[in-house]
């Protein structure tokens, strides 16, 4: 999670978080020299006393400045495509969990397993500890294993939601009637948070998402645990 003066994004907890990250950078790179080349330009228009009989005419650099914004957009379009491509592709996911989101709390179904499931509420204020999140952390934390294809399957009983966790790169709306779908994989073990980040009525910022990554056999031994 976001912690105190960070300036930047949140570490990437998968593979496509970090690739959104280096794309952030990269993109930011571009910028960065587009904004000093017009800078200098400019002035340089301002401050210097030439004038050119030529000045209204100018093929060669007419050309250029066509050119150049098209070669700077396909240097961006590349590794944005490729994004959109990796996020799209669900490769042989190893479990499915299913999010079901209501008023003002999310429910969840782990489908590869029999009668596994439950509802998540955030926690009270006036029972959070000094160990805990105020408005991030919930009673039941989604338990997943790390190193893993997760397929998640989102929905909602009763008016939009979006289900996000922001170090995973995930954001998929949830809309009544209808199943969306998107994957991820975490790289490392630990506790993820995000909310919902859709306006879905009066208390939208109160239905956090807290997930617990662990080892495949800590999450086989929790699975058993519960069964």
């Amino acid at each position: 999670m976001t912690t105190w003066l960070n300036m930047s994004l949140q570490d990437g907890a998968s593979p496509i978080m970090e690739q959104f990250i280096f794309f952030h950078d990269h993109t930011l790179m571009i910028m960065l020299m587009i904004i000093t080349t017009v800078l200098y330009m400019m002035t340089t228009l301002i401050w210097n006393k030439h004038t050119s009989r030529f000045m209204l005419e100018g093929q060669l650099i007419e050309t250029t400045w066509t050119i150049a914004p098209a070669i700077i957009l396909v240097f961006i379009a590349m590794p944005s495509l490729r994004l959109l491509y990796l996020m799209d592709e669900i490769h042989n996911p190893t479990m499915t969990l299913k999010a079901v989101g209501h008023q003002w709390y999310w429910s969840y179904e782990y489908s590869d397993f029999t009668k596994l499931e439950f509802d998540s509420y955030m926690i009270p204020q006036e029972e959070n500890q000094t160990s805990t999140f105020r408005l991030l952390d919930t009673d039941n934390r989604i338990v997943l294993p790390m190193n893993s294809p997760i397929r998640l399957v989102v929905t909602a009983a009763d008016v939009l939601h979006s289900w996000t966790i922001p170090s995973l790169g995930v954001k998929t709306d949830a809309t009544p009637g209808r199943l969306n779908q998107t994957s991820f994989s975490i790289n490392h073990p630990g506790i993820l948070y995000g909310q919902c980040s859709k306006i879905c009525g009066a208390n939208h910022s109160f239905m956090p998402i807290t997930i617990e990554s662990v080892s495949a056999n800590h999450f086989i031994n929790w699975v058993s645990s519960l069964s």
